[in-house]
């Protein structure tokens, strides 16, 4: 059973999780933006009592429970089963946590939900599959121990806790159908309260536990919302009209649905709908990015919000609310930095907040309200020292085609933005994914070394509303390495990069735009780092994890097209010979995402073209380096590669 791979220990957090080691010098050690082992996701108990909070330390990963009038020992450890990490931590009951699982694949993937959860008391001796294709499935009569062959993830949970949640489940055998479940946590018996014949959707309940919206992309990768109306789905946009309505959840009353709102593809707003939908309210927009960060109340009604651009600024648009009042005034006392309520007990007496900026990774406090007493919990990665890090510096300037976009300069710590030497560093995906304000570890290792960083918000990124996404499709190797030139060019031209020192490093698609902007930008960069890339567009439809799932296919079409002549138009590797620059290959030789053809593939374009490389894979990493030896290793192969054919950094 369960207890035989996941058991339940005392533990203390300094013997589970060691500090980091420090410097003896001015220069932070490599080891610092390496180190991946830390605390995360704290939760609150519903009543306070208790404190949940995921740890990690090296490739092992738990959940660790504390009673909050005794953090000295740990309530209970529940260690992760092998290669497997919490995705999210829940509090359903005063007693009782869920916990979903995932994998992580590589450091440049964001870990990746199982679809498997199970719950856990606190002490740790009653942990139970909720969801499992290994122990079976929790029917109507009890626990049977067929397995589950599909996918589930939490959608909700009732707005008293009271030991339920609710559960979405898409199963294997019926791509199209999602279906929506009440789930006793305590014994695992669930109900089916909804379900959808439309594809991988996400439900909206309301607090009387009756599922009202449903959204998500269909299995064209569409984007579509429905409302339930008398016991039927009624559809009310496909998104491609440009209109984008994405329900969020409903006030605690039933009374009100909070939601992420664009009109023709702009960027999303806040706003607050009757139950019905028949009337809206605006909460706030801003006319540039869309709005991110919210700010909640335990009885689920926004007070504050951000704009998911720039150095982010909460608006509080419910002062009336007390707990904005407290907002504000924790604010203050972090000034330069941004605070996230991350979790409250249901009563609002008891409050975790996070503290987190571009130079510091992120710290956890406990408010209790009630004797208004602040306590530090823990820091996300105490290597880290915020003030050796660089400042990240939020900028627009307008593309060669007039469309405005947003870059994040990091700045080398006591240095001027003066003729700097500059590196590149496109970020993955390429879409509905951004770089933002908040701590980078690539970009503060380089600025650390003593280079300027340029990340730009291309095309396709998140963060500007749908639009904005969708006019990267079909552009990887065209109009996004276009805005990725136009932004080297932009530094450039404001004096703040040297143009006869920059280069260009990149991870995952980022790896492929290292090629690109290369290759069709000649003489513009002096050396190319391609990590864990993607080279040859037309071997995505025959290798790699994305092409198992009809959805992934679709989207491969979507993305990078199928006519064989743009594909190759379109591929570093069959572009070889106008790479005119020193390259480094960096790649996890398990790589699923983007598979290790795909770096000897390029390799072998170079050799053919006789073009000068370097070369270092792993043979136990995926993709993106993981182990924290691993990691070092490549961070010190960057710092060799750019000071050999860009100089050394400015300090």
């Amino acid at each position: 059973m369960w207890n035989g791979r996941v058991r339940a220990l005392a533990a203390a957090f300094c013997v589970l999780l060691p500090a980091a080691a420090t410097a003896a010098g001015d220069r932070v050690p490599v080891e610092a933006f390496a180190h991946h082992g830390g605390y995360s996701m704290p939760r609150l108990s519903p009543d306070g009592k208790y404190l949940a909070v995921t740890v990690e330390q090296g490739e092992d990963h738990a959940v660790v429970i504390y009673q909050l009038d005794d953090m000295s020992h740990a309530k209970s450890l529940l260690r992760m089963p092998a290669h497997q990490m919490p995705y999210d931590i829940q509090w359903v009951g005063p007693e009782r946590l869920v916990v979903e699982l995932a994998q992580f694949f590589g450091s440049l993937d964001r870990p990746e939900q199982l679809g498997e959860i199970l719950s856990t008391d606190v002490e740790g001796k009653r942990v139970q599959p909720m969801f499992s294709r290994e122990w079976g499935q929790a029917g109507r009569g009890g626990l049977e121990h067929s397995p589950d062959d599909g996918y589930a993830t939490v959608a909700g949970w009732p707005s008293k806790a009271n030991d339920h949640f609710y559960m979405q489940t898409y199963m294997w055998n019926n791509e199209k159908n999602t279906s929506l479940y009440d789930v006793n946590a305590d014994n695992g018996i669930r109900h089916l309260i909804g379900e959808i014949n439309t594809g991988d959707m996400d439900f909206t309940v309301d607090p009387g536990g009756h599922v009202r919206y449903a959204q998500g992309l269909d299995i064209n990768n569409h984007y579509v919302v429905y409302r339930m109306q008398n016991s039927l789905w009624s559809q009310l946009a496909n998104g491609n009209d440009g209109n984008r309505f994405a329900p969020i959840t409903f006030s605690q009353d039933g009374q009100h649905l909070y939601a992420l709102s664009s009109t023709k593809g702009g960027p999303m707003a806040l706003v607050e709908t009757t139950a019905d939908g028949s009337q809206t309210r605006l909460l706030t927009k801003d006319d540039f990015s869309s709005i991110d960060y919210i700010q909640w109340t335990p009885q689920r009604a926004p007070f504050a919000a951000s704009a998911a651009s720039g150095i982010p600024k909460e608006t509080i648009f419910d002062a009336n609310q007390p707990l904005a009042k407290f907002y504000q005034g924790i604010s203050q006392k972090f000034p330069g930095e941004f605070v996230n309520f991350s979790s409250l007990s249901e009563d609002g007496s008891m409050l975790v907040f996070e503290v987190s900026s571009d130079r510091n990774p992120g710290a956890y406090y406990l408010f209790d309200i009630k004797h208004m007493k602040i306590q530090k919990l823990f820091d996300e990665n105490t290597g880290i020292d915020p003030s050796k890090m660089a400042a990240r510096l939020p900028m627009r300037f307008i593309a060669s085609d007039g469309t405005p976009l947003e870059a994040i300069l990091t700045v080398p710590a006591g240095g001027s933005m003066n003729d700097l030497p500059m590196v590149l560093l496109p970020h993955g995906g390429p879409f509905d994914i951004k770089d933002t304000w908040f701590f980078d570890d690539d970009a503060q290792f380089l600025a650390s070394r003593g280079y300027l960083v340029l990340q730009v918000n291309f095309r396709g990124s998140a963060g500007r509303g749908p639009g904005f996404v969708d006019s990267g499709y079909g552009k990887w190797g065209t109009r996004i390495q276009q805005d990725l030139i136009d932004g080297v060019k932009w530094a450039e031209t404001q004096h703040y990069a040297d143009p006869k020192r920059v280069c260009v490093f990149g991870g995952s698609f980022g790896g492929y735009s290292a090629m690109m902007t290369v290759i069709r930008a000649p003489g513009l960069f002096k050396c190319a780092i391609g990590y864990a890339g993607i080279y040859d567009l037309a071997m995505m439809y025959d290798k790699g994890d994305i092409k198992d799932r009809k959805s992934g296919r679709n989207y491969l079409e979507q993305a990078i097209g199928k006519d064989p002549g743009e594909l190759a138009a379109n591929s570093p590797d069959k572009l070889a010979d106008k790479i005119d620059v020193p390259v480094l290959l960096i790649h996890g030789e398990e790589d699923q995402r983007a598979p290790f053809a795909q770096a000897k593939a390029m390799r072998a374009a170079l050799d053919a073209a006789h073009k000068p490389y370097e070369w270092l894979t792993k043979p136990d990493e995926g993709h993106g380096f993981y182990n924290e030896k691993n990691l070092v290793d490549m961070y010190n192969h960057v710092q060799a590669f750019l000071e050999k054919n860009i100089g050394p950094g400015v300090n």
